[in-house]
């Protein structure tokens, strides 16, 4: 069976377009298209009820949460992280679930705070600075880490991590970045720019119009369908 993985342009389901291209699997990338708020309506929560982007079809039902899927697709067809049996699994698992469980919710909170805060554009403003706060600690902890984490070739939390380094350099459009430095990171800048030598990303890159820089040195997104936002 073909997979459909229900994607949006630079949304969390780029991660698993990676994941699947740099297997080789074969899928279909059906859009959900946010400037109608598809994400919403009851045909896609009938796939998540969550409504949130991505959600994955397989030959064993809808898989949603980006992580779950990452995992599943890794433990389904190898190849896309360490093996069950493998000495590192443990370590790269637990640096998986930190950047499932807790950099892709703070950056989450960045990005929504009127959906933490309420209305007030103040509590907003300080939920946002104190989140990029506790981010920047997040990513230097992953930084520290990179050798319980790296593998010789690139896994699904490769992915991950290049994906929400984007996300830290890019949004929300409306606000000042200039807290986020990829330059602060060797060991996280190392790993896009591995990501950006892969076929998988030229093929991302030209399917989500995200230029040839997608994580070193990111630009908004011109998809050629679709919205990001």
């Amino acid at each position: 069976m073909t997979y459909v993985l229900h994607f949006a342009p630079d949304n969390a389901s780029l991660i698993v377009r990676l994941a699947l291209d740099h297997a080789g699997l074969p899928y279909e990338a059906r859009l959900v298209d946010r400037s109608t708020r598809a994400q919403e309506t009851a045909a896609y929560r009938a796939l998540n009820p969550n409504g949130l982007i991505p959600a994955l079809e397989t030959p064993h039902g809808v898989l949603f949460e980006t992580g779950a899927i990452v995992l599943w697709l890794a433990d389904t067809h190898g190849g896309l992280g360490p093996a069950p049996e493998d000495a590192q699994r443990g370590n790269w698992l637990k640096w998986l679930f930190f950047v499932a469980n807790t950099l892709h919710p703070a950056l989450r909170m960045t990005f929504y705070p009127e959906k933490y805060t309420g209305t007030d554009r103040r509590d907003q403003a300080r939920l946002r600075r104190h989140m990029q706060t506790q981010i920047v600690g997040q990513l230097h902890r992953l930084d520290d880490a990179a050798a319980d984490w790296q593998a010789s070739a690139p896994t699904v939390l490769d992915f991950y991590i290049a994906g929400c380094l984007r996300w830290c350099a890019l949004y929300p459009e409306d606000t000042d970045r200039g807290w986020f430095d990829l330059s602060a990171y060797p060991a996280l800048h190392a790993t896009c720019a591995r990501v950006e030598t892969l076929p998988a990303c030229a093929t991302l890159e030209r399917a989500e119009g995200l230029g040839n820089t997608p994580f070193t040195a990111p630009r908004a997104p011109t998809p050629p369908y679709g919205s990001a936002t």
